[in-house]
């Protein structure tokens, strides 16, 4: 089969760290080739080189069996290499067609825009990935889903031979998802060759053909997943076996810390309820309501429900009421939402205990950094220094330092949006164990995640939302993937709550 691309003996060094050493990968035209590791372990580093981003130190770049010079990502482009970013970088003011063809728009002699000929390129493009939208549209008004299918039509529109995908499914779930793997599929099919970087696991093992594993900068090889399994790719990435923590039994009778009840005009739906000691798991297709009912419990934005705190109703809702009453709420989106990555991880930490780590409101700097440095320390924060900005940090130590903001006010129940996104798989096991410590120590969380394997894992009890309501709850035997998925789909709560 032909190696469209290959990265031979590719070494890069930054001031006292080796990102890459003497690491090889052949891509083959029609084929998926996964790239795996945890965060740090340099993939993004080697597809910046292969992107004409980032300059290498040794090694070289072969496409078609010759050495090329990706100095720039124009260069890499007209290479036929195509580099969707995990980020993505669009354009949203603007309409679709002109996001498809952005610095491509076709122009006539004296050199205004050919709207016409533009979103017709425009179309084509789109339904190569079969996104059935008018491309008049404005680029901000698409879902995630969506957008990220636009950026992979500008990819394929430059005749790319090799599409780079880095975490595509991080901000997808359901019928979005379904449509991307179709999507890389038949981009495969039609001969392109796909390197698909991710951090879910079993969407590696299920969708590609071969899977590239990194581990603190060196290949730990490449390998058929044929000859793969879930187990043995873990053991690859980390060096060691990998398991969640047990799950303890919570006693059916113990304190309900938090309670949502939807009020008469949503009588339809079920209540929300977190016991002390157990974690609670929001299922729900994207789209279905699970970030709305979080906000809506804080008084981030209106909702239907009364809500009590461990039995005291919390009327006045606003975030910094919730906080008050012993709500913490970690966002999904910890990089917009959560952090001020231009300051320092002390700081960050710092941020919702201000009042109680001051005197007279004047903080003592002594005092502020023993604090926060118990606080680090009770994460199992693994930084360089307190005082590097959380831009430095990998994703799961980013989400330890909004933990350790939180538990700095004793909180009661946690809230936690999707805690392990885009968090490799030695973060997540570290952030599991963080949150049993947390239940053991009689705090609930309330768990917000779209990949169901994690709700079953984690979770004590699962409510499910569909339009905007909670439709079942399972515990128990009863929390299968079957049974979410299936009351995910379903337009109406049962009588019970229960899925029959």
């Amino acid at each position: 089969m032909t190696h469209v691309a290959e990265l031979k003996g590719i070494t890069k060094n930054y001031p006292g760290v080796v990102a890459l050493r003497d690491v090889s990968i052949a891509i083959r035209a029609g084929e998926i080739h996964g790239l795996a590791g945890e965060n740090g372990a340099g993939k993004s580093t080697l597809i910046k080189i292969l992107g004409g981003a980032l300059a290498l130190d040794a090694g070289e770049v072969l496409i078609h069996d010759q050495p090329v010079r990706l100095s720039t990502p124009h260069a890499a482009i007209t290479r036929g290499i195509s580099v969707v970013h995990q980020e993505l970088v669009s354009a949203p003011s603007l309409s679709v067609a002109e996001n498809v063809l952005l610095g491509h728009l076709s122009h006539n002699a004296v050199g205004g825009v050919r709207w016409k000929a533009t979103r017709e390129r425009a179309r084509d493009a789109l339904d190569r990935v079969g996104l059935a939208v008018d491309e008049r549209t404005e680029m901000g008004r698409l879902s995630l889903g969506q957008q990220q299918l636009v950026e992979i039509a500008r990819a394929l529109l430059r005749d790319a031979r090799v599409l780079v995908l880095d975490e595509p499914s991080a901000i997808l779930g359901g019928k979005d998802l379904d449509v991307l793997y179709d999507v890389v599929r038949s981009t495969r099919d039609s001969g392109v060759a796909v390197v698909y970087i991710s951090h879910r696991l079993k969407e590696v093992l299920s969708l590609c053909d071969r899977v590239t594993v990194l581990k603190d900068g060196r290949s730990q090889g490449t390998v058929d997943v044929t000859d793969l399994d879930e187990q043995r790719l873990v053991t690859m990435m980390t060096g060691r076996q990998l398991t969640a923590p047990q799950r303890p039994v919570v006693v059916a009778k113990a304190e309900t810390l938090l309670e949502a009840i939807p009020t008469e005009r949503d009588s339809g739906g079920l209540k929300v309820t977190v016991r002390a000691g157990e974690i609670v798991g929001l299922a729900g297709l994207v789209g279905s309501g699970r970030t709305e009912v979080a906000r809506a419990i804080i008084g981030a934005e209106p909702g239907p429900y009364d809500v009590t705190v461990a039995g005291e109703p919390f009327r006045r809702r606003s975030p910094r009421a919730a906080r008050r009453a012993g709500i913490a709420y970690l966002p999904e989106d910890r990089k917009d939402q959560g952090l001020l990555l231009n300051r320092s991880i002390r700081e960050n930490v710092g941020l919702a205990s201000l009042r109680l780590r001051s005197i007279a409101g004047v903080m003592r700097s002594r005092r502020d950094r023993a604090s926060v440095a118990d606080l680090a320390k009770r994460v199992h924060l693994k930084a360089a220094s307190l005082e590097a900005p959380p831009s430095t940090l990998s994703g799961g130590n980013q989400q330890k330092v909004m933990l350790a903001r939180w538990l700095a006010t004793s909180p009661t129940v946690l809230i936690l949006d999707e805690p392990t996104r885009g968090i490799d798989v030695g973060g997540k096991s570290e952030i599991y164990t963080l949150m049993r410590e947390l239940t053991d120590s009689g705090r609930g969380i309330l768990m917000i995640s779209s990949e169901i394997e994690e709700v079953v894992a984690m979770s004590d009890r699962v409510l499910v939302m569909n339009q905007g309501r909670v439709v079942a709850e399972y515990s128990g035997h009863e929390i299968t993937e079957d049974n979410i998925s299936r009351s995910a789909l379903l337009s109406a709560p049962t009588d019970q709550g229960h899925v029959q």
